[in-house]
């Protein structure tokens, strides 16, 4: 929750418009005692001793579908997804994310809600004001190219070092949570944690958003640029075609150089955000309740986790036998015949 960027984010805002909604009551509590579903906005292996009817939100299958890029991927996250075979209800942010979690963890498609995300209430066009405000106060140059995300850790999908070596005319700005790997890339300007009227100013002040990732499960900041009259470019991947078809520019994943020419020389005005809000995602996640309530559907216990040694967005480890391990009476990974492609 207190994540200022990605699922702590999609927590506050969702929790926020079920609230508003009014359709049931918000507890805060530590462990509840009793309830009649259990809600995990992200994966927790703890999941796997729940024994109320259980949703579990999967943002994205990036640790598993990628093995080779995520060294860290091991028996705690394959637990996690164990527990998510056990889920009586999946959401899942995309179609895209739908097609993995069917594919890769062979969760049946009736167990899957896809429910879309949106930019905060907060996010908004900010006056010119508040933009040279923000500019003042993070040393924002007047024209700039915006990326925003959490730069806690180098994750490889996000590809902000290669957009960092990416030849550019305009300055680059690096919005989120900071690690110290990001203070040692050159030429840009960090900005750290900011709040959300802050955020709104710098989306409102930058020429464009430049979203690199090559691989996603939304795509949150891009909506959000939108929403706040920024225009965005992004790279061409399932995800992020789903949710901006025709309201960004998408290009080809293999060539930043012209993501980063079709980012300098956007023009305003961006077109309109996707029309769908957290109200609507309120409505949907509610719903998702009520037939997890009604009728459960998930397995009792987990069958086994089944996931890819590799696969082809991964390095190539040609030659060499991946390490095989037990976990639930199973063998993991599996042979390449079962590979996800």
């Amino acid at each position: 929750m207190k994540d200022p960027r990605g699922v702590g984010r999609y927590a506050r805002c969702l929790l926020g418009a079920l609230q508003h909604s009014g359709r049931g009551e918000i507890v805060e509590t530590h462990q509840p005692r009793r309830c009649e579903v259990f809600h995990a906005p992200w994966i927790r292996g703890a999941m796997l001793r729940c024994p109320v009817p259980m949703v579990v939100t999967v943002h994205d299958l990036a640790s598993l579908k990628r093995l080779g890029e995520y060294l860290r991927a091991g028996l705690r996250d394959r637990l996690r997804y164990l527990a998510v075979q056990r889920a009586d209800r999946v959401i899942v942010p995309t179609q895209a994310v739908a097609a993995d979690v069917v594919d890769v963890l062979e969760i049946p498609e009736k167990r899957i809600a896809v429910v879309g995300e949106a930019a905060a209430p907060a996010l908004r066009p900010r006056p010119e004001a508040d933009v040279q405000a923000v500019r003042e106060r993070h040393g924002l140059p007047e024209r700039y190219l915006l990326w925003v995300g959490s730069l806690q850790t180098a994750d490889p999908r996000k590809r902000v070092a290669a957009l960092v070596r990416t030849r550019r005319n305009l300055p680059l700005v690096l919005v989120g949570p900071t690690g110290p790997w990001a203070h040692e890339l050159p030429d840009v300007t960090l900005t750290g944690i900011v709040s959300d009227d802050e955020l709104a100013a710098i989306y409102t002040g930058a020429h464009a958003l430049v979203f690199p990732s090559n691989d996603e499960g939304f795509g949150l900041p891009p909506v959000e640029a939108l929403a706040c009259g920024t225009p965005v470019v992004a790279c061409d991947v399932p995800a992020l075609r789903e949710v901006l078809d025709g309201h960004a520019v998408l290009c080809p994943v293999d060539d930043l150089d012209h993501l980063v020419a079709a980012a300098e020389s956007a023009r305003r005005p961006a077109p309109p955000p996707p029309l769908w809000t957290w109200e609507n995602a309120a409505d949907a996640t509610w719903e998702v309740y009520a037939q997890a309530a009604r009728d459960p559907g998930g397995p009792r216990k987990p069958s086994g986790l089944r996931v890819p040694a590799r696969t082809r967005t991964g390095p190539a480890e040609r030659g060499r036998t991946p390490t095989r391990r037990r976990l639930n009476g199973e063998e993991f990974p599996p042979g390449a015949s079962r590979a996800h492609r």
